[in-house]
């Protein structure tokens, strides 16, 4: 029998591993399918011989099985964008009639990524969808050959084939709303530096400050908690009147707004401050909340039109475009207009978020 370090039986995945390639080539070139490289089927016939390989029925069968099974790979965490995406992806695949295997990795790294993407290939998914993961792990999946279809949901980047929310245009939209409300002083509680989200909305944050002429206020970076967004807030240096903080997450502009209130300003009339996700408590923070609101509905149905659409064959077509986002303006962000004590009424005005071309360079 077959025998690998320790002892132990070799599998497919272990001759995947030594060969370089995914474990669907190696079925494909146990089949003898005609469709694989002379170069690719001479070094798995020597990983084969070197491992002492013996192929099961279930490994012969491989190649051609239709489980009509979806693997997802999520952020170990409650987070909302996260926890969103995988609700709405699950209700579209069932509505298609697919089974979804969630995996969830305790931490942004390549090799948990990996893991878990072997370990969804062990229960012979059609598909593997990446949610939110962390660009340095993005980057090192970025062309791994896995043998079925590699989606990431995700800002759009050089991380291969991607369904996407329109990060920067909604960033870009808060911003200039901020500084259309008067404030020239446009501090960013961003997330963290290497979460793609994060990096789009602080390009758009950048973007649309230089382009307004204003100067570039204050950065810090976060993780997405409230009580990150509570430190910061205790930290800056506000200048009363034209100070206005674009947050992350609505979970931060939680943080940062109750931390104002215990230095003793004034949420909208001393600082404004605008969040990212439209959380469903956030027309219950006190002042509600402005937001940019995302449609995660849309990016579930998406998700998986782009799953079926691999799977029928399509790999040349490019990743579609981000989903527009809209900006609801509530009095976090609206000054008061006329009479002291007179305030703006928290109905919500929605605004279409501008379309703004990516800018390289």
């Amino acid at each position: 029998m077959a025998r690998t370090e320790g002892n132990r039986a070799a599998t497919i995945f272990d001759v995947a591993r030594l060969a370089g390639v995914s474990h669907q080539t190696v079925s494909r070139v146990i089949n003898d399918s005609p469709d694989v490289r002379d170069q690719t089927r001479e070094r798995v016939r020597k990983a084969i011989k070197q491992l002492r390989y013996e192929p099961s029925a279930a490994a012969r069968a491989l190649v051609t099985r239709r489980t009509r099974t979806i693997g997802l790979i999520a952020p170990g965490s409650a987070d909302y964008g996260p926890a969103s995406i995988q609700r709405f992806f699950n209700e579209a695949a069932h509505a298609a009639r697919y089974s979804v295997f969630t995996v969830s990795v305790p931490g942004d790294s390549a090799g948990e990524a990996r893991s878990a993407i072997e370990s969804l290939l062990r229960q012979n998914v059609e598909a593997v969808v990446l949610v939110q993961l962390d660009v340095p792990t993005l980057e090192s999946l970025r062309g791994l050959d896995v043998g079925v279809p590699l989606i990431s949901v995700s800002a759009p980047g050089r991380h291969g084939d991607v369904v996407a929310i329109d990060q920067y245009g909604g960033a870009r939209a808060a911003v200039q709303h901020l500084i259309d409300s008067g404030y020239l002083d446009v501090i960013h509680v961003a997330g963290p530096p290497d979460h793609p989200d994060a990096r789009e909305r602080q390009r758009g944050w950048a973007d649309e400050l230089a382009d307004a002429g204003v100067p570039r206020g204050a950065l810090y970076h976060a993780d997405w908690s409230a009580a990150e967004g509570h430190r910061i807030g205790l930290e800056l240096t506000v200048i009363a009147g034209k100070t206005a903080v674009f947050a992350a997450n609505d979970q931060l502009a939680l943080g940062v707004m109750s931390a104002l209130a215990r230095r003793g300003y004034r949420v909208p009339d001393d600082v404004g401050v605008v969040g990212f996700d439209n959380i469903p408590e956030s027309v219950f923070f006190t002042p509600p909340l402005s937001t940019v609101t995302q449609d995660f509905a849309a990016l579930g149905q998406l998700a998986l039109r782009r799953v079926l659409d691999r799977l029928d064959g399509d790999e040349t077509s490019p990743s579609p475009p981000p989903i527009p986002v809209a900006l609801v303006v509530r009095a976090s962000s609206q000054r008061r207009r006329g009479p002291a004590g007179d305030t703006p009424a928290d109905a919500d005005v929605t605004e279409q978020a501008r379309a703004h071309e990516t800018r390289t360079g």
